[in-house]
């Protein structure tokens, strides 16, 4: 995967460069793109094919790379290795955003979360009802010191395990959209990762596992600009999608929300 050069989604040439700030330029039509796209098309749990052809879903970004790795070890360390200087990561699960926190982690002096979705991605291999690793993700960046549960804030989150909720009321992490700012506070940028499953169900945008009683778009939308005001966003990441192409209009609304 090269992040230097990528594929213009308008004229499809390989004449999309990097420029300094993590810009892009097509050489060939001259049009400007505010992130680097890269495809994450692997759900790590079962049943799972439809997050995976979500991954492919035409964004009008230029597209930096795609990791398809066999192993969710060998994928986190190939998106951290090779990530665009903004990227806008399209999953598959919500495992495709460690390895993207791990990479901007390093990027700045301390990098906050704002983790839109209907669950909480707190569990553990040994707390986990189902087993499957992307209840995991959020979980994982904690444990391993990627970034402070104080630094990180669970929006939308309306199903959770009883582990997950006594590690939310042990470990200091903010739980709901009020707490954002606390938990931007002292950051130098954010990373979002939006699982679309935050939302509500038949609000347009198809997820893999919906949840009633989540975000309307105007409310997510909202969410994401005061996000936005606060910090630099460093990154976006989008997740739990459905492969259908009407997705593509309501994931750019929100990508325009965050200044991509």
């Amino acid at each position: 995967m090269s992040t230097l050069r990528a594929r213009c989604p308008d004229c499809r040439t390989l004449t999309a460069v990097a420029l300094e700030g993590g810009e892009y330029e097509c050489h060939s039509c001259g049009r400007t793109f505010r992130a680097g796209l890269v495809r994450v098309p692997r759900a790590w749990g079962e049943d799972g094919e439809s997050m995976v052809e979500a991954a492919f879903l035409e964004l009008p970004y230029p597209e930096a790379g795609v990791v398809d790795e066999d192993t969710l070890t060998e994928q986190t360390l190939a998106l951290a290795c090779s990530l665009p200087e903004r990227p806008l990561v399209v999953g598959g699960c919500c495992c495709a955003h460690v390895g993207a926190v791990e990479a901007l982690a390093t990027r700045v002096g301390r990098l906050g979360i704002v983790w839109l979705d209907a669950h909480g991605d707190l569990n553990t291999p040994e707390s986990s009802p189902s087993g499957n690793a992307w209840g995991m993700p959020l979980r994982m960046l904690i444990d391993s010191d990627t970034v402070a549960a104080e630094d990180v804030a669970l929006v939308g989150a309306r199903n959770l395990d009883p582990p997950e909720e006594k590690f939310i009321a042990e470990s200091g992490l903010r739980l709901g959209e009020e707490r954002v700012a606390d938990a931007l506070d002292g950051v130098d940028a954010v990373y979002v990762a939006f699982d679309c499953d935050v939302l509500e169900p038949d609000c347009g945008v198809s997820m893999f596992m919906p949840e009633p009683g989540g975000l309307t778009p105007e409310a997510a939308e909202a969410v994401l600009t005061e996000v936005a005001r606060h910090k630099p966003v460093a990154g976006l990441g989008f997740s739990g999608l459905a492969a259908d192409p009407q997705n593509v209009a309501g994931l750019a609304r929100f990508c325009q929300a965050v200044g991509l």
